[in-house]
């Protein structure tokens, strides 16, 4: 046991050493602010709260569900340095999102018929995020990211008049404000003029989206609450 211990140690200063002699953007660390931007693919979904009490006696809803859509994001990386382990991170990023919620309902006498509704958000997002970070090993370490965020639908549906539209135009509405958590974790990998990010994280919406208009595509629902994951790459100067 003793003798690993040594060689684990030896092992540990003989790569602190190499790293130390390696090291790209050996000063990146001690900087109090970053700045760079984000590209990124998302899988946009809903947590779908059925109405129980839904049904009339002309049709009745056999089948509701969503269908996750991809999407891509663009942002800006404001980051200050709390110390080199811990950050504050400021993210605003335009997010191009959407969603299909299919309909299949039974109507006497036995047929039944299939809708689908897109929704479609451009979200602009201000996530505020705690970075917490490994100790680099050579050029490369690891995190996880938290905290909030709040976002502004830039197409919002909230306008739209649905009551005299026919069923075929009709629209399920959201509200154009949603806020929620994110949560994730990723690798930075320090290159040798700019540090390269890859990070997976899960946004998960607070707020209930849906506009209830009592209509034929909303009546069922009794909540609508944003799911997102994101795969980003960020580069930080």
């Amino acid at each position: 046991m003793k003798k690993l211990i040594i060689i684990c140690l030896l092992f540990v200063i003989a790569t602190n050493g190499y790293s130390q002699q390696m090291k790209n953007l050996y000063d990146f660390d001690e900087a109090r602010m970053h700045f760079g931007f984000v590209l990124g693919y998302n899988k946009a979904d809903f947590y779908l709260d059925k109405n129980a009490e839904y049904g009339t006696s002309i049709d009745t809803l056999m089948v509701m569900e969503v269908e996750p859509k991809s999407g891509f994001n663009l942002g800006i990386v404001s980051s200050l340095n709390l110390t080199p382990n811990l950050k504050i991170r400021l993210v605003p990023s335009l997010s191009f999102q959407e969603r299909v919620l299919e309909y299949t309902y039974f109507k006497q006498p036995d047929t039944s018929e299939f809708w689908k509704k897109p929704v479609q958000p451009v979200f602009l997002d201000f996530p505020l995020l705690v970075k917490f970070r490994t100790n680099r090993i050579n050029n490369f370490a690891a995190y996880v990211i938290g905290g909030g965020r709040f976002g502004l639908d830039m197409s919002s549906s909230e306008d739209v008049k649905n009551s005299s539209a026919s069923l075929e135009d009709q629209i399920v509405k959201t509200s154009r404000a949603d806020y929620g958590l994110e949560i994730g974790g990723g690798i930075d990998f320090f290159l040798e003029y700019f540090k390269f990010g890859i990070e997976l994280k899960l946004g998960l919406g607070l707020k209930n989206m849906l506009i209830q208009e009592n209509l034929k595509f909303s009546s069922p629902i009794e909540s609508l609450r944003s799911k997102v994951w994101s795969l980003s790459f960020t580069f930080e100067g």
